[in-house]
């Protein structure tokens, strides 16, 4: 499918790695609660270039879900929560329409989601977060039968590519193939899956995504860009696919 596109194996594509990684950053934060951890693409600006790219389709009128009273967010990998943590004060600030939103976040690390629940509590308690233990790898994981309208993912599948490891329920795939569609089973037609990567070039991203399922580039966000040896690229990508 994509054996021409293969990330070496690394310790931050295990689960223990991000368990520990989480911990810690979690002692961090009860000992001083201005400290929320890792934003992670920081220097590429990447999580502000999402979270405007949304805010400005969603004021366009652009997105297919504009319309509807209550949209569905959920972030893929959510870390420290910092992602939605922004976005929600993004459009509570900036947002044009009459839609509601509802924010969720999931990780198969549970420190990453008890970390991400407590800064909830602690400084974001007027808005409803929702954190979930989920393994998206899991071929029958009961969460994958819900439905949202918008999907983030902000290095998830980065990190999952640096796991080599065949996946029995998957006949010996490894997690970078199956991603893709078991991402789609959470979208509904129409629903936007907005991805950012720095492991991946443009191109090697639509093939991973789009290989076998039911999705197409929609958009991109634009960064700045760089020329090596007649070659031109960045050195992160984010692309917005949609479900037809």
């Amino acid at each position: 499918m994509t054996e021409d596109i293969r990330l070496n194996s690394s310790k931050l594509g295990t689960q223990e790695y991000w368990n520990n990684f989480y911990k810690k950053e979690q002692s961090n934060f009860q000992d001083n609660d201005e400290d929320t951890g890792e934003c992670w693409f920081d220097d590429s600006d990447a999580e502000s270039k999402m979270i405007q790219f949304l805010i400005d389709k969603l004021n366009d009128g652009e997105l297919p879900v504009t319309e509807t009273p209550h949209i569905r967010m959920l972030d893929l990998g959510t870390g420290n929560g910092h992602l939605l943590f922004q976005l929600s004060q993004d459009l509570s600030e900036e947002y044009e329409g009459d839609s509601e939103f509802q924010f969720i976040g999931i990780d198969y690390s549970p420190d990453s989601v008890e970390f991400a629940k407590d800064i909830a509590g602690k400084k974001y308690g007027d808005v409803n977060f929702e954190f979930e233990q989920v393994d998206l790898l899991q071929k029958e994981a009961p969460f994958l039968k819900n439905k949202f309208d918008i999907l983030l993912d902000k290095g998830t599948l980065d990190a999952i590519a640096l796991n080599q490891d065949p996946l029995q329920e998957f006949d010996g795939e490894i997690g970078m193939d199956v991603y893709a569609r078991q991402v789609e089973q959470l979208m509904n037609k129409g629903s936007i899956l907005l991805i950012t990567s720095c492991n991946f070039t443009e191109t090697e991203l639509v093939k991973i995504i789009t290989t076998g399922t039911n999705l197409q580039v929609w958009d991109k966000i634009n960064y700045p860009s760089f020329q090596f040896g007649g070659v031109k690229g960045s050195t992160v990508c984010s692309i917005a696919f949609i479900k037809d």
